[in-house]
């Protein structure tokens, strides 16, 4: 791959897991509504994908108004603080901030392009919201992932190019966006969830630039 002007992080599963937060509020809601929701749900369906289409997919088909659906939303986010109040720097993944740190010396730009509406609660409980030039968060545009929007939203923070940009991602549904947006796509996770990523690696647990970028 060729060396990036920026990178652009998403922020749950890649810098940090909050997958498990997020899978024990879904959880709680399904819970209280009588559906039936398991892990390998959560992580084949959920990861990567914006709240309301989360619940959608959770409510499997059942009929809900309009009031219902933004009703349970607003439970499940409820949920989800509740869990990640108690978040701290030690759950930043292993060796991050050094990893930050190099890509930072090296003179390339860094930004979140996360669909969390929480994005900036965890940036701040996990204590790593300064070493980002940009975040873009669930707030930011409209059209969630697979849409290019929020990888361009986050290139247009940090003035770059998006063609001049890798993007980071732990959901095939990120990688799709990131592409979408015309960036290099660096997928974090097992090799068979992603189908267009230009690498893969497992982990960025202890990871150096070079690795990230070969």
């Amino acid at each position: 791959m060729q060396q990036p002007k920026a990178i652009i992080f998403d922020l749950d599963g890649v810098l940090t897991d909050t997958s498990e937060y997020h899978y024990q509020a879904w959880k709680h809601l399904a819970d209280d509504e009588g559906i039936a929701f398991t892990h390998e749900e959560n992580d084949t369906y959920l990861r990567g994908v914006d709240r309301r289409n989360s619940l959608l997919y959770l409510l499997k088909g059942r009929k809900a108004s309009e009031e219902q659906i933004q009703e349970m939303m607003e439970r499940k986010n409820r949920y989800y603080n509740d869990l990640i109040k108690n978040m701290t720097p030690k759950e930043v993944v292993e060796g991050g901030r050094e990893l930050l740190d190099e890509i930072r010396h090296a003179g390339i730009k860094t930004a979140i392009a996360s669909s969390s509406k929480n994005c900036w609660t965890v940036l701040r409980a996990i204590d790593i919201a300064q070493y980002f030039d940009g975040v873009a968060d669930g707030y930011s545009v409209t059209r969630g992932k697979p849409a290019a929007d929020i990888f361009v939203f986050a290139a247009g923070l940090v003035s770059t190019p998006t063609s001049q940009c890798l993007g980071v991602e732990d959901a095939d549904v990120g990688i799709e966006a990131i592409k979408a947006a015309g960036m290099q796509a660096l997928a974090i996770g097992p090799a068979e969830r992603f189908h267009k990523a230009d690498k893969v690696l497992p982990s960025l647990a202890n990871k150096r630039l070079q690795e990230m970028v070969d």
